[in-house]
């Protein structure tokens, strides 16, 4: 019998035999761009369709960064601890042991060195999907001895901020780690090592108030949000309505916080063209 005669209307495919498609097949940008995921992967987590950039964590950035994806990560297995038993709607304790299991990582940043087109480099990355990228002790510590590695090997340093800002459920003791890596980053420019710090979206709070503005260089990525309070509560504080753009990389270039805007698909050549500019190494011109 040909399929168009039925002895029945419908379609009467068994449930047990339905299929779903697969997950991750496809991702759509906030503009409504819809990408192939293995072709967005290919092109450094940027949409080919409208430039838009993925939110990526440290594996992503460290395989942009490195050299043939080879690294020797630093102080890999530091956690954070609940001194102050801190409770909201769940303790603390179980929220880090919670992200930890959902993520896979210990906390919200990693750091790592390895060769980047062909030199060392050092490189602290934060991870968004741990609790929000927030600044606790870990992460102040992690980047201080990511820092005095760079210091006793005379190797360039660079910290990749993706971060809603200080991690509340430690309180003061976060809030130290600003001058704590605030003071380790001007060892590094006391000793005339180079430190590049590359915002990304979001980089907020106490980030945005330490380490993330005080590079030799800082760099944007495109779009990205870069501020201290969120233009939400910017708007609700001041009553006032914000400036088209206000906050993104590109008006903070306008105004003279970031020194340049660089493309993922352009990272790697540019940090190391700044690098050979101020080591006097062999310079490599970016097109």
């Amino acid at each position: 019998m040909a399929w168009f005669k039925r002895d029945k209307k419908g379609i009467t495919t068994p449930t047990e035999a339905k299929k779903d498609t697969p997950k991750g097949l496809w991702y759509k940008s906030p503009t409504g761009k819809i990408v192939d995921t293995d072709q967005l992967k290919n092109n450094f987590y940027v949409s080919p369709e409208d430039g838009y950039h993925v939110r990526i964590g440290s594996n992503e950035y460290f395989e942009i960064l490195f050299d043939d994806n080879k690294y020797k990560e630093l102080n890999p297995n530091i956690v954070s601890k609940d001194p102050l038993h801190f409770e909201d709607t769940k303790k603390y304790s179980d929220r880090i042991e919670a992200a930890q299991k959902k993520t896979g990582l210990k906390d919200a940043i990693r750091t790592a060195v390895g060769k980047s087109e062909g030199n060392d480099l050092v490189v602290a990355c934060m991870d968004f999907a741990f609790i929000g990228g927030s600044m606790g002790s870990v992460v102040g510590e992690k980047i201080a001895r990511a820092a005095d590695y760079s210091l006793k090997n005379n190797i360039p340093f660079m910290i990749i901020s993706k971060s809603g800002g200080a991690r509340m459920m430690e309180a003061a003791l976060s809030l130290m780690q600003l001058a704590k890596t605030s003071a380790k980053l001007a060892q590094l420019s006391d000793a005339g090592i180079p430190y590049i710090s590359l915002c990304t979206d979001p980089t907020t709070g106490g980030t945005t108030a330490s380490f993330a503005m005080l590079g030799d260089i800082n760099i944007g990525e495109p779009g990205a949000l870069i501020a201290f309070a969120g233009p939400r509560v910017v708007r609700d504080t001041t009553g006032k309505e914000l400036p088209e753009g206000f906050q993104t990389a590109e008006f903070l270039l306008e105004k003279g916080f970031l020194d340049f805007i660089c493309p993922r698909n352009q990272l790697k050549k540019k940090v190391n063209q700044y690098l050979n500019l101020i080591l006097n190494r062999t310079v490599k011109v970016v097109a």
